[in-house]
């Protein structure tokens, strides 16, 4: 029986052509850093474009690979609530399937968790982080956490990084108050700690924008409400 340090989880929906690529180099990149001392789990969420077949084939022929698999569409956050309760790991992190951040932070991500902190999180909002996204994608993310930061008390840059690890005892004690089941689940959780006094490293990234993605009106609008949702719920917590 091996003994796990590293849970990496990635969310999958509908991401059959990024886990081709995805999976072998989480498994090197995984290797150099918790040799024989990790497990990559897919938390495949209701796919229907043969992404579960395919990590199936790879669970059957590598143990390091373990399919979480849902029949229904959970939510990124919902997903990564039940594949961190399950995870192995003293140490859980996730990244985006695309691998948008590049993996050779990885090092440093689960660095820091191992260094004492309870949160790690990649920024593309420092100024010494390195980034590629379109115009569009940059104004509405820098509006985002400026909300985030003026309304809900928060230090940080970047509460959207899909680059994020945690002290899995610490995260698990912080989830049962978060109520956020989608998008929205990263900035809860960040905020949520830092008003529970965790210690949070924020480290600046190489990131380049996948393929595919849009931010939507309705996103924008959504993602605002959630933040005036969350403080009101913070206000009357406090009270």
């Amino acid at each position: 029986m091996r003994e796990i340090e590293v849970s990496a989880v990635l969310p999958v929906y509908n991401d059959l052509s990024a886990l081709k690529t995805a999976i072998p180099r989480s498994l090197e990149t995984l290797e150099a850093i918790a040799p024989g001392r990790f497990e990559l789990i897919v938390a495949e969420d209701g796919s229907t474009d043969g992404s579960t077949e395919f990590v199936r084939n790879y669970e059957a022929k590598d143990s390091r690979v373990r399919l979480l698999h849902s029949d229904e569409r959970l939510g990124r956050g919902r997903a990564l609530n039940r594949a961190f309760a399950g995870a192995e790991g003293s140490i859980v992190c996730y990244y985006d399937v695309d691998l948008a951040t590049d993996m050779p932070h990885l090092a440093e991500l689960i660095g820091a968790i191992r260094d004492g902190y309870d949160i790690a999180t990649g920024s593309r909002l420092l100024p010494q982080s390195n980034i590629t996204r379109s115009g569009g994608r940059e104004v509405a993310s820098r509006g985002y956490n400026m909300l985030a930061r003026t309304i809900l008390g928060s230090s940080l840059h970047d509460h959207q990084c899909g680059f994020k690890a945690f002290r899995r005892d610490r995260l698990l004690s912080l989830l049962p108050s978060v109520t956020a089941d989608h998008w929205f689940w990263d900035t809860e959780v960040l905020v949520r700690a830092q008003k529970n006094g965790y210690r949070i490293r924020e480290f600046p990234v190489r990131w380049q924008q996948g393929e595919g993605t849009t931010v939507r009106r309705s996103d924008v609008i959504e993602m605002g409400s959630a933040i005036v949702q969350l403080w009101w719920r913070l206000h009357v917590e406090k009270g």
